[in-house]
C-alpha cells in the first residue's frame, strides 16, 4: 500500500513539472506542438476540425476580398457588422485550392440532404423520377416513373483448345479449339407510372417450363371509374366453379368493366399449358392416350438396306418365331458431327446404290448388279469395285469434284447419289440399338434434317459372311475416306429410294415400365363423314368388319402364345413393343395403308 502511495504522488510531481517546463517554453518557437496564432485561425484554410483545432463558431462569418493591385484575396472574420480580428490574406494558388475544397463540400452536402435519401423516397427505385403535367396525373394517378431491377446475369466466355499427341490420329486433327459460350440470367423487373399502371417482368433461363418467364402489363382504375383493369400479356382466367375449370397460364389481353352493378370480364388468350388428370392404382400409374397414324417416330429408325425392308413382313408372320436366316455380327454407325469432337472420327464417303440389287439401284445408268448376289453385299453390284478402280484420289475428299465429272459419271449427284462428310463421328453402342434379325437400327436421338447417316455391316447367311461398306478396323487408315452404305442424305426427300429405308411403323408411348397385364392397346377408325363415329374396322370392301388390329399384324396370338386371334394386342418384346428405359414404342408390324386414318388408343402402367 505504501509503494502504491509513493507511486502515485511520483507520477502526480511529474505532470506538475512537465506542465511548468511547457508553460515556461510556451514562447519558444521551438515547441514541438506550435499553435498557430490567432490571426491564423482566422484563414479558411486553417480551418480544421478535431484534436486541439475547433470548428469555427457560426456567428463569424469570412468575408473575402480581391485586390487587384497585389493579386491576393483578404480575408475577414465578421461577427454581423463588426469585424474582430485583423484581416488575412490568401494567393491566388491557395484560393483556388481553398475554393474548390468548399465546393466538394458543398457538393456531398447538398447529396446527402437531397430529397431521394428522405424517408419518404426510400420506397422508391433506383430509377425514379417525376414527369410532371396534368395529363399524367388525370390518366396514371400521378407524374411519378419508378423502375426497379433486380436479379443477376451470368456470362461465361471460354475457348477449349485440345491437343491430343496421338501418332495414330492424323496431324490436322490432333489439335482442336473450339469456342464454349454460357449464360446465366435471372433477372426481375418492376416498374410503375403513377399509381395505376404497372409492368413486371421475369425471365430466367433455367425455367423448367417457357411460361415460368413471364411479362405482364396491367392498368388498375379507380373505383369510380368504367375500367376497373386491363391485363396485357401473362394472364390468369380462375373461375370458382367445378363444371369448367379456368386456366392460370394464358397469353393475351384480359379486361375487366363496371357499369353500375354489372361487372364485365373480357380475355383473348392462348392457352400456354395444359391440366391432365393421372389415376394410380396400386402404386402405379395409369395413363390414357391417343396415338395417330401419321404420328410415328420419323428420323430415329432405318432399314439397312432394301432387302431387310423387302423381308420383313415374312419375318414375322409366324410370331412369336422369327423367320430370318440372318444374324448381323457387327456394326459400325456414322452421322455427321456437330459435337465437334476429334475421338472416333473420320472422312467418309457414303453411297445411295451401295450393296442393293438390280431393282433398288437409283442410278441404273451407271451401276449394274451381279450376277450370284441375292443378299446385300458389297459385291451386289459395280459400284464398290469401280470406286476402287479410282485409286486413292477418290478417297480424298478434296478430289471428289475432279473425279465426279458430268462426263465420267452423268447424273451423278452429291446430296443425292453421294455424301461426303469431313469428320464423321462413329455412334458408340450405347446411342443406338440393332435388331441383328430383321436388320434395323435403332437411334436414341432425332437426327437433323441436316445430317447425314451411313453405316457399315457385316452378317451371316448359313455359314456365309457378307459385309457392306468398310470398317475402321480393316478399311483404309486415315486420312483416306471410308465408303459406306447411305441410309439418310441431306436432300431427304419421296423420290429417293432411301426414303423407304426410313421405318414409318414404330410410334413412341411416351411410358415407363410398362406391364403386360395392365396394357391395353387397339386400333380404331374415326369415320369423319358419319359424323366421326369411331370403330375399331374400316366399312368397305372386303375388309368390312374385320378388326383393324388384326389386319396390321398386332393380333396373331392368343394367350398362350398359339396362332389364334384373340381380339388381343401381342404383347411381345422386342417386336411388337420395345420396352426400354429410354422410351417405349409400339411396332406395327404391316405398313399401314395410307389413305386411311387410325388412332391407337392405349392404356399403360
Amino acid at each position: 500500500m505504501l509503494f502504491r502511495t509513493n507511486l502515485f504522488l511520483f507520477v502526480l510531481i511529474w505532470c506538475l513539472l512537465g506542465a511548468k517546463l511547457s508553460y515556461s517554453q510556451s514562447s519558444n518557437d521551438s515547441l514541438h506542438y506550435n499553435f498557430e496564432s490567432p490571426q491564423q485561425w482566422q484563414n479558411p484554410l486553417y480551418n480544421s476540425n478535431g484534436g486541439f483545432f475547433l470548428t469555427n463558431p457560426s456567428i463569424l462569418s469570412p468575408n473575402i476580398q480581391y485586390d487587384s493591385e497585389s493579386g491576393n484575396y483578404f480575408i475577414n472574420q465578421n461577427n454581423n457588422k463588426y469585424r474582430i480580428s485583423n484581416p488575412s490574406y490568401l494567393t491566388f494558388d491557395e484560393y483556388s485550392i481553398y475554393n474548390s475544397e468548399k465546393q466538394r463540400q458543398d457538393y456531398w452536402k447538398q447529396k446527402i440532404s437531397s430529397p431521394s435519401l428522405t424517408d419518404e423516397n426510400k420506397s422508391k427505385g433506383p430509377l425514379s423520377i417525376d414527369i410532371g403535367g396534368e395529363v399524367f396525373d388525370k390518366i396514371f394517378g400521378n407524374s411519378s416513373v419508378d423502375i426497379r431491377p433486380q436479379g443477376s446475369a451470368e456470362l461465361i466466355f471460354s475457348v477449349k483448345h485440345n491437343n491430343t499427341k496421338n501418332p495414330n490420329v492424323p496431324i490436322d486433327r490432333q489439335a482442336n479449339t473450339s469456342f464454349d459460350f454460357k449464360q446465366k440470367i435471372q433477372m426481375n423487373v418492376i416498374g410503375k407510372i403513377g399509381d395505376k399502371l404497372q409492368l413486371n417482368t421475369n425471365f430466367n433461363t433455367e425455367a423448367t417450363f417457357n411460361f415460368d418467364n413471364k411479362i405482364k402489363l396491367e392498368y388498375v382504375g379507380e373505383e369510380d371509374e368504367i375500367i376497373k383493369k386491363i391485363e396485357i400479356g401473362n394472364v390468369g382466367l380462375p373461375l370458382n366453379g367445378t363444371l369448367i375449370t379456368g386456366s392460370q397460364s394464358l397469353l393475351g389481353v384480359k379486361t375487366q368493366l363496371q357499369f353500375g352493378r354489372a361487372t364485365v370480364t373480357t380475355i383473348i388468350s392462348k392457352q400456354e399449358s395444359n391440366s391432365k388428370v393421372i389415376d394410380v392404382e396400386g402404386g402405379a400409374q395409369t395413363t390414357e392416350f391417343d396415338i395417330y397414324a401419321d404420328q410415328y417416330e420419323a428420323n430415329k429408325h432405318y432399314f439397312l438396306s432394301h432387302y431387310f425392308k423387302e423381308q420383313y413382313d415374312n419375318a414375322l408372320e409366324q410370331l412369336p418365331f422369327i423367320n430370318s436366316p440372318v444374324n448381323i455380327t457387327k456394326i459400325e454407325v456414322w452421322v455427321t458431327n456437330k459435337t465437334g469432337t476429334v475421338e472416333n472420327t473420320r472422312n467418309i464417303l457414303a453411297f445411295l446404290d451401295l450393296a442393293e440389287s438390280q431393282q433398288n439401284i437409283y442410278n441404273t445408268s451407271l451401276f449394274t448388279a451381279n450376277t450370284g448376289f441375292n443378299f446385300p453385299d458389297n459385291q451386289s453390284n459395280s459400284l464398290y469395285n469401280q470406286m476402287l478402280s479410282e485409286g486413292d484420289v477418290l478417297r480424298n475428299l478434296n478430289q471428289i469434284s475432279s473425279v465426279f465429272t458430268p462426263t465420267s459419271y452423268p447424273g451423278f449427284l452429291g446430296s443425292q447419289d453421294y455424301e461426303k462428310i469431313e469428320r464423321a463421328r462413329l455412334l458408340s453402342p450405347s446411342e443406338y440399338t440393332f435388331h441383328p434379325q430383321l436388320g434395323y437400327i435403332s437411334l436414341n436421338s432425332v437426327i437433323g434434317p441436316d445430317e447425314v447417316l451411313a453405316v457399315a455391316f457385316q452378317y451371316t447367311i448359313g455359314g456365309q459372311t457378307y459385309q457392306v461398306g468398310e470398317f475402321t478396323s480393316n478399311g483404309p487408315g486415315a486420312p483416306n475416306s471410308l465408303y459406306l452404305k447411305l441410309l439418310k442424305n441431306i436432300n431427304f426427300s419421296p423420290r429417293l429410294p432411301n426414303w423407304d429405308l426410313m421405318m414409318k411403323n414404330i410410334y413412341s408411348l411416351g411410358a415407363y415400365n410398362l406391364s403386360q397385364n395392365e396394357f391395353f392397346l387397339d386400333v380404331v377408325y374415326e369415320n369423319t363423314k358419319d359424323n366421326g363415329t369411331i370403330t375399331n374396322y374400316i366399312p368397305e370392301g372386303n375388309i368390312n368388319g374385320q378388326p383393324l388390329i388384326k389386319l396390321l399384324g398386332l393380333d396373331q396370338l392368343n394367350s398362350q402364345q398359339e396362332a389364334r386371334s384373340d381380339g388381343i394386342f401381342d404383347f411381345i418384346p422386342g417386336l411388337t413393343i420395345i420396352t426400354t428405359p429410354i422410351k417405349p414404342t409400339i411396332t406395327a408390324l404391316h405398313r399401314c395403308i395410307p389413305t386411311f386414318s387410325l388412332r391407337i388408343g392405349t392404356e399403360s402402367t
